[in-house]
């Protein structure tokens, strides 16, 4: 369950920087060399390194070395225990948002139901 929580944990700690997130969606389109993952960022290579290895300790990334290029192709794989951890607390807020309109329409269907009080028939008599 900790080797879970710490797997979990290093993926939404790499999806939570913009860069990476960017660098992930340059990867779905198919695999990029450092270079090309750097370019679009005004950072050095080896900035965008580190932000590489971020995405690699999470899983996302994976590196392969061609000569002296280092090629990065994308391993979603591991998204997928971030997108349960998620679906649980979707049903949860479905569950709670789903009491609160029921709340809400006995509450109005209370308020159509009611008979006017004295003073608000009044006050409707005083207005014609």
């Amino acid at each position: 369950m900790v080797e879970d929580s710490v797997h979990l944990d290093a993926v939404f700690h790499a999806l939570s920087d913009p860069t990476r997130r960017a660098m992930l969606t340059g990867l779905a389109k198919g695999p990029r060399n450092v270079g090309d993952l750097a370019a679009p960022f005004d950072m050095s290579l080896a900035a965008a390194s580190k932000h590489i290895k971020v995405l690699e300790k999470a899983g996302l990334v994976r590196r392969s070395v061609q000569g002296r290029t280092h090629v990065c192709s994308l391993d979603a794989m591991p998204m997928h225990a971030g997108v349960e951890w998620m679906r649980h607390y979707e049903k949860f807020w479905s569950q709670q948002l789903d009491a609160l309109e029921a709340i809400l329409v006995a509450e109005d269907q209370a308020a159509a139901k009611k008979p006017e009080t004295g003073t608000e028939a009044k006050k409707k008599r005083s207005k014609s």
